[in-house]
């Protein structure tokens, strides 16, 4: 199964003009923001292959995300470490998910949101239907998978440099094998989010050691 622009047609068929998906990446990561994306498809220039991110290449996202930004509107928000820590994770993904779709040059009618949760989006700013496993059913929330991951993942490339010890550019702050053991060398980075484990473990011994 595919993500196809069935419902967006449903939907401009009745009116609900422009629609919007919108989908996150890096809810599980030990490190980094939550990126949040927003996408509008054009009706008449809906790229090719579009697809969960998760299910496509590095070198396909990366394809589509340039297919994506030169044919569509595209929105991005950032939930940063201080926030996830501060709120939690779900309160900070669903902030991200309604910045990016409010960051859209162009308010949307209707915005399909991947997963069962809405985001805090006034009813009357734009229409709002969850969609669970939408990046594998949705074309637009799919897009904006696409959207978030690749824009996180060159985030975290970039960090992957600033901080070369802890292997971000190879592991993008998820929990492998190799950041752990970074992180038991070394402890937290700034961008690392203190309300997770083990990171959280790393700072009491941190405390108590220093």
């Amino acid at each position: 199964m595919f993500p196809n622009f069935r419902r967006e047609k449903r939907a401009y068929l009745s009116g609900l003009v422009p629609v919007a998906g919108c989908d996150e990446a890096g809810v599980a990561p030990l490190a980094g923001p939550v990126a949040a994306a927003a996408v509008i498809l054009d009706p008449q220039r809906v790229p090719k292959g579009l697809d969960d991110s998760k299910r496509l290449t590095a070198e396909r996202r990366e394809e589509l995300f340039a297919e994506i930004c030169a044919t569509a509107e595209v929105a991005v928000a950032f939930a940063p470490p201080a926030r996830i820590d501060r709120d939690n994770i779900f309160r900070a993904r669903m902030w991200a998910l309604a910045q990016a779709v409010r960051a859209l040059p162009v308010r949307p009618a209707l915005v399909y949101v991947d997963g069962p949760h809405r985001p805090p989006l006034a009813e009357d700013f734009c229409a709002v239907e969850t969609l669970v496993d939408g990046d594998a059913l949705c074309a637009s929330i799919a897009a904006a998978s696409i959207v978030a991951k690749v824009t996180r993942d060159r985030l975290m490339c970039r960090l992957g440099e600033t901080f070369p010890e802890y292997g971000f550019e190879r592991h993008k702050g998820y929990g492998t094998e190799l950041h752990i053991a970074a992180l038991g060398r070394l402890g937290p980075t700034p961008h690392h989010r203190t309300s997770f484990q083990p990171v959280a473990t790393c700072g009491v011994i941190e405390a108590i050691e220093g």
